[in-house]
């Protein structure tokens, strides 16, 4: 974990509600994808955990979604510097990907899939990525994934675009691996729709984002986990449901 303040150097709207922020600074602590950082915001008490979109030399991408106080004062921000803590949390593991991995992403749990889809790539797996969204105005990144060379599928729950349903609906028939990162509901599809193993990121409320606080424990098989420090990544054998 290392703590820096980072320049503000793009701020760009993707949807109605999404964001993607782009920060210069000290990236060093930034070792994989899955990972996230801890931003402070003036005048608030607590930082907003948000994870790792991208990680390029000293510029650092984050996508986020406006869901209050936090987040709609970031999505003001146009300059300036923020003070935030990178290098948190346990990323997702490359070496199990086989040859041809899935990757599931259900609304901001698309970002991080990003750099991994990226790094999965460029170690030369043949990467499927689908993509979920309750409607086409919510749909963000499907541009940038394909941009990379993977495989893109897009579902949406209402049917506006892409396949109708959800990214368990459109799974593919043959993957080595898959790793996924969405809603809780999402992955509990996705755990049991699931034809081989894989790695899940996980979404919870933190306070302090770096394993001191105990706040965001969750029960395992090998027993308690913290999502901000053993996780966000859990891998499929180790979850247990009834959290």
């Amino acid at each position: 974990m290392k703590q820096g303040l980072f320049e503000i150097i793009e701020n760009t709207q993707l949807t109605d509600t999404v964001w993607r922020m782009r920060l210069r600074g000290d990236t060093s602590a930034v070792t994989g994808p899955g990972q996230f950082v801890n931003i402070q915001l003036d005048g608030l008490f607590l930082r907003r955990p948000i994870s790792v979109c991208d990680c390029e030399g000293d510029v650092l991408t984050i996508v986020y979604k406006v869901v209050g106080k936090g987040t709609r004062q970031m999505s003001e921000m146009t300059h300036g510097t923020l003070d935030v803590l990178t290098g948190l949390g346990n990323g997702y593991t490359l070496a199990d990907a086989g040859e041809a991995p899935l990757l599931l992403g259900g609304g901001v749990g698309v970002p991080p899939l990003y750099m991994l889809a990226k790094q999965l790539i460029a170690q030369g797996c043949k990467v499927s990525v689908v993509l979920g969204f309750n409607t086409k105005a919510e749909v963000f990144y499907e541009e940038e994934f394909r941009a990379l060379g993977a495989a893109v599928t897009v579902t949406t729950a209402d049917g506006s675009y892409g396949v109708k349903g959800f990214v368990t609906d459109a799974l593919p028939e043959d993957y080595s691996y898959f790793y996924t990162c969405g809603p809780e509901p999402m992955l509990k599809a996705v755990y049991a729709a699931s034809a081989t193993e894989g790695q899940f990121s996980f979404e919870e409320r933190m306070g302090c984002g770096f394993g001191a606080c105990m706040g965001c424990s969750c029960k395992t098989v090998t027993g308690y986990k913290r999502i901000c420090k053993e996780g966000p990544v859990l891998r499929k054998e180790e979850i247990l449901w009834e959290r």
